[in-house]
């Protein structure tokens, strides 16, 4: 096998798989041929996810996974290891959002959300990548947001853990070259999912008339989450020797009349 080639049977983990951009991209990656394994806390929605890829001639497991928990990170990685192989892509895609005006937000809330942010991700990449490195080969995708470089009000603690993420992955850019492991960022713009669906109505509605406010809200248009999928399927297929190292995602705004 030349130092570029890939193998013909590629596990992906996608964390965050119950819904959105992770639901998705299992599916996109399992139509493209990947047996992925589907992490999240909410394995019944997972199951329902993997039932579609099962149903479609894909392979696909499912474990609970809490990225705040060493230890349900660790076990996912082993089950998943047992079960589908040697992974060779993991896509960190597990995030969460609340709203509040940051001197106002409590102290322990703001912490809990980077854990999983930040914190999260680096379990994730400490559960996988050393096995990757040691193989010479692997991708690692974290899913980032426009805010890490364009921040929002009123997001605070989901503006800082997307930009202390890509920081990360930046860093791992440069530790991981020569290694065979590529570390890549998909930095999606606004996106119909489910997070935020738990806000209250008012302050949602708050939260959006000030993305207007300070021009962060060009036009009403978001993307779906097939779009954030298919540009995570285009950079863990790029060819070796190729590395897609940031791709930012935006949705497109409508035709203005004539």
């Amino acid at each position: 096998m030349s130092k570029y080639a890939q193998p013909t049977r590629r596990p992906a983990v996608v964390t965050g798989a119950s819904s959105g951009i992770g639901a998705a991209t299992a599916l996109t990656l399992a139509a493209a041929g990947f047996p992925v394994a589907l992490g999240a806390r909410r394995t019944d929605r997972c199951e329902d996810v993997a039932g579609r890829v099962r149903e479609a001639g894909g392979e696909a497991v499912v474990h609970a996974l809490d990225l705040t928990d060493p230890s349900s990170v660790e076990t996912f990685a082993e089950k998943v290891t047992a079960e589908l192989g040697d992974v060779e892509v993991v896509v960190s895609n597990a995030g969460a959002v609340g709203p509040g005006t940051i001197h106002e937000v409590d102290t322990e809330r703001f912490a809990r959300e980077l854990d999983l942010n930040i914190v999260g991700a680096h379990r994730l990449v400490r559960a996988f990548v050393p096995a990757m490195v040691e193989r010479r080969r692997g991708d690692l995708v974290f899913v980032s947001s426009d805010v890490a470089v364009r921040p929002r009000p009123f997001m605070s603690s989901y503006a800082a853990g997307k930009c202390g993420l890509e920081g990360l992955a930046h860093a791992m850019q440069m530790e991981l070259e020569g290694t065979g492991v590529r570390a890549s960022i998909v930095r999606p713009g606004p996106t119909w999912s489910e997070m935020g669906t738990d806000w209250d109505v008012d302050e949602a509605a708050f939260v959006l008339d000030q993305w207007v406010r300070f021009g962060l809200a060009r036009h009403p248009h978001f993307l779906k989450p097939t779009a954030i999928a298919d540009a995570i399927a285009t950079v863990v297929s790029a060819p070796r020797g190729v590395h897609l190292s940031l791709i930012e995602v935006n949705p497109e705004a409508p035709l203005e009349d004539r």
